[in-house]
């Protein structure tokens, strides 16, 4: 398909279905968070993320990307970050360790063709990298694995440097701004667009239904409970990855701030005639969510999209993430992720139980039809019409 770009004159008249390779329109942003949003099926993206994390990829491969070049390294080596591997197996070519020049030789919107690891932009080479196979994964995971322990030291590490820095606020609650929204003694849900959040969201239609918890949506979790069809109560981010649409929804907003009180989100949201809470903290979004309904009196709080594993830490790619470790053990058994409440959960009133109630009334309303002499009349009646309609069928076959 021939798609008119900035680089095609090049081609010199040669069909586009004739050169080997993908060829296709590129989408480039360093940040592939914000890239995903606007990348459409069929697209390359050019992203510079060093691990490919297993959320970006997913949301890459959800968008329909025809190819990915990647000019950082997809996996460096800290630890087994999955991103790369969905690629591969989601049939994505997937460049990586391309030049870095690539970000100033092409354009968003320029047609490029990508093939054998080279990047070209009419028939100029603009930008060259390793084309990933699954073996070259594969082989490449293995020694991420082996250098594993070198990273579980560093996490430790950051765990202690975060401790001294945010203990009053972990044990104390010391900085936890004021909130309207009152979740004392509720359930609250968080949802973070991380791992299998629709799928958890889904699942947890019952218990939503039943127990219709507060609801905070992380940044993009707040479109995410939007296009599940809910309403969000509170809204937690620094707005870089969430919608107008959910911003201006008529949810509380908490931005969250540097520890030296800076709020890059909180623009955003004066430019949409909105106010919010300031909370300035050192931790991930998801961490002040927790620590925020924890502080408020929430009875339980269900975690959708979180990360919960130390390799779902280290996907995450910052030395803080040490802070969603602490948070966790702080708040202890109050916080439940949502796989354990979907397996867990039954509604208070089953569906065999339903239909036994729905038995026992109608044999009560037949022994009070029987007992009570207008009953017998209705009987009576009703065995007359039967007694007439089973002698108008005989005479139909007689």
């Amino acid at each position: 398909m021939k798609v008119p770009g900035r680089g095609m004159p090049g081609l010199r008249g040669r069909k586009v279905g004739d050169l080997p390779g993908v060829t296709a329109v590129a989408r480039i942003d360093r940040r592939t968070k914000r890239l995903t949003k606007r990348l459409q099926a069929g697209e390359i993206a050019i992203i510079d993320h060093v691990d490919v994390d297993r959320v970006s990829a997913e949301a890459l491969v959800a968008c329909g990307a025809a190819a990915v070049v990647n000019v950082a390294s997809g996996i460096s080596g800290r630890y087994p970050n999955l991103g790369p591997q969905i690629l591969i197996e989601a049939g994505v070519p997937f460049v990586d360790n391309v030049n870095q020049e690539l970000f100033e030789r092409v354009k968003d919107g320029d047609v490029v063709r990508i093939c054998d690891g080279a990047v070209y932009l009419g028939e100029d080479v603009v930008g060259k990298g390793e084309p990933q196979t699954a073996e070259a994964v594969e082989s490449a995971m293995a020694e991420a694995r082996a250098g594993l322990a070198v990273q579980i030291e560093a996490f430790a590490v950051n765990t202690m440097e975060y401790v001294r820095g945010e203990g009053r606020l972990l044990i104390d609650g010391v900085g936890v701004p004021e909130i309207r929204t009152r979740m004392e003694g509720r359930h609250v849900l968080i949802v973070v667009r991380g791992y299998h959040y629709k799928e958890d969201i889904a699942t947890l239609r019952p218990y939503i239904r039943e127990y219709r918890p507060i609801l905070i949506g992380v940044d993009g979790g707040a479109d995410a409970l939007l296009e599940a069809g809910y309403l969000p109560d509170v809204i937690v981010g620094d707005f870089d990855s969430v919608s107008t649409k959910a911003l201006t929804c008529g949810a509380e907003l908490v931005v969250h701030a540097y520890r030296d009180g800076r709020a890059p989100g909180l623009e955003r949201v004066h430019q949409l005639g909105r106010e919010a809470v300031i909370f300035p903290a050192t931790g991930t979004s998801e961490d002040i969510a927790m620590i925020l309904a924890d502080d408020k009196g929430a009875e339980l709080i269900v975690a959708v999209g979180t990360h919960g594993t130390l390799e779902e830490f280290l996907d995450k790619g910052r030395s803080g993430m040490a802070s969603t470790f602490l948070t966790r053990l702080i708040i202890g058994s109050k916080l439940v992720d949502a796989k354990g409440v979907s397996r867990l959960y039954r509604s208070r009133i089953s569906t065999p139980q339903l239909l036994l109630l729905v038995i026992i009334a109608l044999i009560t309303m037949g022994v009070a039809l029987f007992s009570a002499p207008i009953g017998r009349t209705w009987l009576n009646g009703l065995q007359d019409v039967w007694n007439a309609f089973i002698f108008w069928l005989v005479g139909l076959f007689s």
